[in-house]
């Protein structure tokens, strides 16, 4: 049988984040709209003839946007919140949806299944659908016009769309998926009166635990389009985990089923050993990791890919998800050791991988070829398969006194009004900021030029933070380009990439640190400015730190190593840094972990190990300190209804949470779980450039005090503030102290805390 290769889709960034300079010279008014659309179609195209040149059969077209994939189905079906409505220009539009405006309030974001992508939760509502604008049409012909290529068009899939949505009566999505189908078939139908041939749906609810009404509906809306578009050939696409309901999925009336052999455990391999593969269908087979960056063992794929073709008439090799998760290329790379950068494989790079055993399995190329390829991973690789080293945590503190007990002791230390006011931790990473590190970087500013810029921006900030009037101030974290990213340049067992961008939310790119070996403390990380900064002010300065379990999740490690033992490797570093910071007088110390849901595996069985096992990180890193030590940790973008007794369980003394997006309906989780301990619901969104209402930010404190003692609550924004402006972020700021203030009067007014209610 002849094979081709696929994409399951690309990284929209660029190869030196292009996109995002766009996109922000636009925002800032830097850029027209046609600057920007060229813009923008230059970069779409690019990468179309990248796969070109990479030998890919089936390039999707899609997968590109200007924001996010799932805000892009929402509107193209005309999934417009009233709100928006009023906004003419359909680009603004978008944007607005997106980011929010002066006026009103952004769509809520939250995590992309088990991911560190961040996607736009659509809002249902009482829209009635439609096709508004066939964006994959135009896409599918300006490629056309220019490559004289077919191409796969990429859309996510209805059920998945609408179960991924929001703000509709969950026991009657059936109705809007009932009015949402006849569009899909409408937007099919005119992609292949184009010449359109295979479409690939995006259906990764169906690596979940699913029901049988989810089934039910698959049966439904799949069948409508095998009889109402015959002619076109759907790919059903699946990926993150194996797919639940195996024989019912594989029964659909689909040409292909697209399957993940790297992320399911087995469990997709299984089910096709025991229940066989449909003769008259495609097995899209995801066998690169698309989600990791170390090289393949092709010689290893290429043994599955045998059995593959053993048990499927049909085979087409591809990516296990789509590339998006991992870095656009390794050429530009040149600080990396060079055994390190020779393992490791980003997008393109993995499209190589797709195209060698696509030609190996259609007889071009030998399994020699395939072995020379592997050699360097596997000799490298086996220099630390051989550790010694013991992470023993039998002598570690998993326990703190009652929280009780520490919260008198804390609050006799800090001696805190009610209502305190902080932020998440840091501050404007201005032009400024970045050209002064880049300086440093480049060798044109010595040791002490640098330290001494971050020294004056600790002052400058301390000072505004003081003159605000905030009760717990931050240094603003100055000297670190990204929460993991700095920590993994100063860990023992981490290397940090030059170019390494993965797109995040928005235009927000982060640069995953890589995890080759046993992690280490090897020398404080974080004292010289957290304690420079506490000598500005008498008000406590919080110590700033990234807990274990984000670091994990937000790094790219090895996959032949178990990730709990990275893990507690990970913890016990942290640890010492803690233990170093209240060494030194900070009385008040933050372990962020807004990555703890992150890693959560998507099948339920899996959740309990999972929770041990980040909980015990948790606690290994911030058990030691005495109990006037005030521990937070933080958390955004994650749904935490299902978690508050993992909250509790982590037993740190405060804990702040995004809620601001989703307006608070994290509130509801305490109407039936009793949280005693100290928290703050995020009172504004800072992802949005619009400057929050006094009264926006009073409403999202007294919903919390429907279910929160007022001596519980602290007020807070929902995350950090480092890709906000300088003037967005004091105006925003002093909003809030002026709310959280009359908070504290009416309290007085009350006559205290018995009579609040």
């Amino acid at each position: 049988m002849f094979i081709r290769s696929s994409n399951v889709g690309y990284p929209r960034i660029g190869e030196k984040r292009e996109w995002k300079k766009a996109l922000e010279s636009f925002w800032n008014g830097q850029m027209n709209e046609e600057q920007f659309t060229k813009t923008m179609e230059t970069i779409r195209l690019d990468s179309i003839r990248k796969q070109v040149e990479k030998g890919i059969d089936l390039i999707p077209i899609g997968d590109f946007s200007l924001y996010d994939h799932v805000l892009d189905t929402a509107f193209m079906f005309g999934y417009i919140p009233e709100r928006f409505k009023q906004i003419v220009n359909p680009l603004e539009q978008y944007f607005a949806m997106a980011r929010g405006t002066n006026g009103q309030h952004a769509l809520e974001m939250t995590k992309w299944f088990n991911t560190n992508y961040h996607y736009i939760v659509p809002e249902i509502g009482q829209t009635k659908p439609k096709l508004v604008d066939n964006r994959l049409l135009k896409e599918y012909k300006l490629v056309k016009e220019t490559f004289n290529l077919e191409t796969k068009p990429v859309l996510l899939g209805p059920v998945t769309f609408l179960l991924l949505s929001k703000q509709y009566a969950r026991n009657e999505w059936r109705k809007y998926l009932a009015q949402l189908v006849p569009l899909y078939v409408e937007l099919f139908k005119q992609l292949r009166e184009a010449g359109v041939s295979f479409v690939q749906i995006d259906e990764p609810i169906l690596v979940q635990d699913i029901d049988d009404d989810i089934i039910n509906a698959f049966h439904h809306v799949y069948n409508v389009f095998h009889r109402d578009i015959p002619n076109i050939n759907i790919i059903l696409q699946t990926y993150f985990a194996s797919v639940s309901h195996y024989r019912e999925i594989v029964a659909l009336p689909v040409a292909g089923i697209g399957l993940d052999f790297v992320h399911d455990d087995g469990e997709n391999m299984k089910n096709i050993n025991t229940y066989g593969f449909p003769k008259d269908k495609i097995l899209v087979a995801g066998i690169v990791d698309g989600r990791n960056v170390w090289k393949s063992s092709l010689a290893q794929k290429a043994k599955l890919l045998h059995h593959l073709a053993g048990v499927s008439e049909q085979l087409i090799i591809q990516p296990s998800c789509s590339l998006l998760h991992v870095p656009v290329t390794t050429k530009h790379e040149h600080t990396l050791p060079t055994e390190l950068a020779s393992t490791l494989s980003f997008a393109d790079e993995k499209l190589d991988e797709i195209r060698m055993l696509t030609e190996y399995m259609n007889g071009n190329v030998t399994i020699d070829e395939l072995i020379k390829y592997d050699e360097q991973t596997t000799v490298y690789f086996s220099k630390f398969r051989q550790s010694k080293q013991t992470d023993d945590i039998t002598t570690v503190p998993l326990n703190r006194t009652s929280y009780s007990e520490r919260q008198k002791a804390q609050q006799a230390h800090l001696q805190l009004p009610l209502f305190p006011t902080t932020t998440i931790g840091s501050f404007p990473q201005t032009s400024d900021v970045r050209q002064a590190r880049m300086k440093w970087k480049k060798g044109e500013w010595n040791d002490n030029q640098y330290k001494s810029f971050i020294k004056k921006e600790i002052a400058k900030w301390i000072d505004i933070q003081e003159q605000l009037q905030l009760d717990v101030l931050v240094h603003g974290e100055f000297e670190r380009t990204d929460m993991v990213e700095f920590f993994g340049e100063k860990l023992q067992g981490m290397a940090c990439t030059t170019n390494g961008w993965v797109q995040s939310y928005g235009s927000r790119c982060v640069r995953p640190p890589i995890i080759f070996s046993d992690i280490a403390y090897q020398k404080p990380m974080t004292i010289e400015e957290t304690v420079y900064a506490q000598s500005l002010t008498t008000k406590p300065v919080k110590g700033m730190l990234t807990g274990p379990v984000t670091i994990l999740n937000w790094s790219f490690v090895r996959d032949d190593i178990p990730r709990k033992r990275v893990l507690i490797q990970l913890a016990l570093a942290i640890r010492e840094e803690v233990l170093q910071l209240e060494k030194e007088g900070i009385r008040i110390i933050q372990v962020d972990e807004p990555a703890l849901r992150e890693g959560l595996p998507l099948k339920k069985e899996k959740h309990a190990s999972y929770w041990e096992d980040a909980v015990i990180a948790f606690r290994i890193t911030t058990s030691s300190v005495k109990e006037e030590t005030q521990i937070h940790t933080h958390m955004c973008y994650s749904q935490f209804e299902h978690m508050m007794h993992i909250i509790d369980e982590l037993d740190a003394d405060v804990i702040s949470i995004e809620s601001s997006r989703s307006h608070g309906e994290l509130v509801s989780s305490f109407e039936t779980y009793e949280y005693q301990k100290e928290i703050g619901l995020g009172v504004y969104d800072i992802h949005s450039p619009r400057i929050p209402t006094k009264e926006e930010i009073s409403e999202q404190i007294e919903r919390a005090l429907r279910v929160l003692r007022p001596e519980q609550f602290w007020v807070n924004p929902d995350c950090g503030l480092k890709t906000r402006k300088e003037e967005e972020t004091t105006a925003a700021l002093q909003v809030m102290v002026e709310a959280a203030r009359e908070y504290r009067e009416r309290l007085l007014a009350y006559g205290g805390m018995k009579s609040w209610k």
